[in-house]
């Protein structure tokens, strides 16, 4: 097998092997600038045989690989188990457990579902063109059943009225293999979760121990004085779940700690035959995460360079963990979970027909986030940055027998964001997964989403906020900030007050940068950005939503209402290159809360 594509000079090869042994320590951006190693700006000090700026250094150059070789995996769904010792309340730290915050809501929502999940190593293959990889993943049950990992791992099937817990394994190895922190805490992301299970950046537990995350599964308000049976206008589907270990997020989702979680109700019920009848789930309803990776090109194994500040761009694009897959359709309705996993690239995902260059296929996206729009909208491409979502549904019917293409057509040079948002023409971008209408003809019973008047509606935003807050991402000395701050896991900037609304506006200081800013537990709705309100598709930023792009120069205004539960969450970039570099926060929620404009 021919792995070397190029041949770098030896300058390139030597910064880039001693680069790969100071990552491998498992030193953080804080440890190196503490030793010198590190610039102010964020790269390496130029010496001999470290500099980051060699030329491999900034350059991802992969081994060549065919491309729609492989169909596409999806991922198992998550199996319950007994759990023994059994979950308690308070955290059971005698048995081993890292947990230590006693649940809060566990009393009044009991799981009635248990899982069980353990976080390992195994080999994996990306491709049959490059060797075998030694990722971290999460396989299906206790450490006692030995079964093989997934990436992503194994999804979550839950329902809104069904508590469940989660007990999470660390069985990570003491040797991390070149890269990544064998310290761990899970986040569901935009679950509406107690603090304690949020998998909150600091509450990281070690190998040999586990950690019980109580999900409740309830709608947003049930034990507030706004909504005190919950709101069905927040209910939410495609979440996910990923490591969100502080200073090591990046690394260890790269190595491939993250998952789906789906929550179906009573209206996205899973069954084409009921409710918003949305194709049915597991057989017309398929989740896809996007990642983009680097390939050392001596040896053709996973490769993570921590010395780019801006962010990391690989040039192999992998879903649901196969660079360029395949994917086999009938002449049906789908609905697809996207989801951009990072590090750092931005999306712009449009159906191609290579046949038919100048054809614009529409479809519909029904959801932004984890949640659905108020009612479909007709689209020609989505817009993801890191960490964001959209359920689309697509109706292969008129392309039975074809080919398709789904094809990332925004150009983006590097780790700051898309390259002045250029579009490029069909066929020129990336092209990530073939999709081959060429299954058997099947029923299908889902709705014809042009016939959907509504999901949802949006809940209302016109409750005066009781207080105002601003916060300002930049990068200066000590790395990303946020407010003229570095993150700090003892330091909370700012009490929300329980049952209470706020309006936050994030303002991005320049430079260049674009920042997805992710905001723990609740949701928020877009009042403006720049003044006016949000656009529509194909940048969709509108309906509730846990990720805003933050546009270079721009400034947004958010309304929240926080209600359910108290403790502390953090706010930060989930480019997770500067999530690492510090850009994050922590608030808490309290029955008294602050007011502090500028935390």
């Amino acid at each position: 097998m021919h792995l070397l594509k190029y041949r770098p000079n030896k300058l390139a090869l030597t910064a880039l092997r001693n680069r790969q042994g100071i990552i491998k320590a498992g030193l953080s951006r804080r440890d190196l600038m503490k030793l010198g190693l590190l610039t102010s700006s964020g790269y390496l000090v130029a010496k001999e045989g470290l500099s980051a700026r060699a030329a491999y250094a900034d350059n991802c150059i992969s081994p060549q690989t065919r491309a729609f070789i492989e169909t596409l995996p999806i991922p198992p769904v998550q199996q319950t188990v007994t759990l023994s010792p059994a979950p308690t309340v308070d955290p059971n730290t005698a048995a081993g457990e890292g947990r230590t915050i006693s649940h809060q809501a566990f009393t009044q929502f009991p799981p009635q579902k248990f899982y069980g999940v353990t976080e390992k190593a195994g080999q994996v293959s990306v491709s049959p063109d490059l060797p075998l990889q030694t990722m971290w993943g999460f396989a299906i049950g206790t450490p006692t059943t030995n079964n093989p990992i997934t990436v992503p791992g194994p999804t979550y099937v839950a329902h809104y009225g069904e508590p469940i817990l989660v007990r999470n394994f660390n069985r990570l190895p003491t040797d991390n293999g070149g890269f990544g922190l064998n310290s761990v805490t899970t986040h569901l992301h935009n679950g509406h979760t107690p603090s304690e299970s949020d998998g909150n950046p600091c509450d990281f537990f070690e190998i040999s121990h586990f950690y019980d995350q109580h999900y409740p599964n309830v709608l947003a308000g049930i034990l507030s004085d706004h909504r005190p049976d919950g709101d069905i206008n927040e209910a939410m589907s495609t979440l996910w779940y990923h490591d969100h270990r502080v200073d090591f997020t990046a690394q260890n989702v790269y190595k491939g700690l993250a998952g789906f979680y789906l929550l179906f109700n009573q209206f996205d019920t899973g069954d084409e035959n009921t409710g918003f009848r949305l194709p049915s789930f597991p057989n017309f309803d398929i989740p896809m995460m996007f990642a983009d990776k680097c390939f050392d090109p001596r040896t053709g194994l996973l490769f993570f360079d921590l010395f780019n500040l801006d962010g990391i761009l690989g040039d192999k694009f992998l879903v649901n963990g196969k660079i360029q897959p395949v994917l086999h359709v009938s002449p049906r309705r789908y609905r697809f979970r996207w989801l951009d996993s990072g590090p750092s690239r931005f999306y712009q995902f449009f159906l191609t027909d290579l046949n038919n260059l100048n054809a614009h296929n529409l479809f519909w996206q029904i959801s932004s986030d984890g949640n659905l729009l108020p009612k479909p909208i007709q689209v020609e491409s989505v817009r993801l940055g890191v960490a964001e979502r959209a359920d689309v549904i697509i109706d292969f019917a008129p392309f039975a027998g074809k080919t398709l293409y789904l094809e990332n057509r925004l150009k983006q040079d590097d780790g700051r964001g898309p390259t002045d948002h250029v579009i490029r023409p069909a066929g020129q971008g990336n092209l990530v997964l073939q999709i081959a209408v060429d299954g058997p003809n099947v029923a299908d019973h889902s709705q014809d989403p042009a016939t959907i008047t509504k999901f949802y509606d949006l809940p209302s935003t016109t409750a005066t906020p009781r207080v105002r807050r601003t916060f300002v991402f930049d990068n200066s000395g000590p790395g990303w900030t946020i407010n003229d701050r570095i993150f700090n896991c003892d330091q909370s900037r700012f009490t929300v007050q329980e049952n209470s609304v706020e309006q936050w506006t994030l303002v991005n200081a320049g430079g260049g940068w674009e920042h997805p800013i992710h905001i723990h537990f609740e949701e928020f709705q877009t009042l403006s950005i720049n003044g006016r309100p949000p656009a529509t598709s194909p940048l969709v930023q509108i309906g509730r939503k846990d990720v805003l792009r933050l546009e270079a120069d721009a400034r947004a205004t958010l309304f929240f209402r926080f209600r359910d539960f108290f403790g502390k969450y953090p706010m930060h970039c989930h480019n997770t290159i500067h999530e690492d570099h510090a850009m994050m926060l922590r608030f808490d929620i309290a029955g008294i809360g602050d007011t502090n404009p500028n935390p």
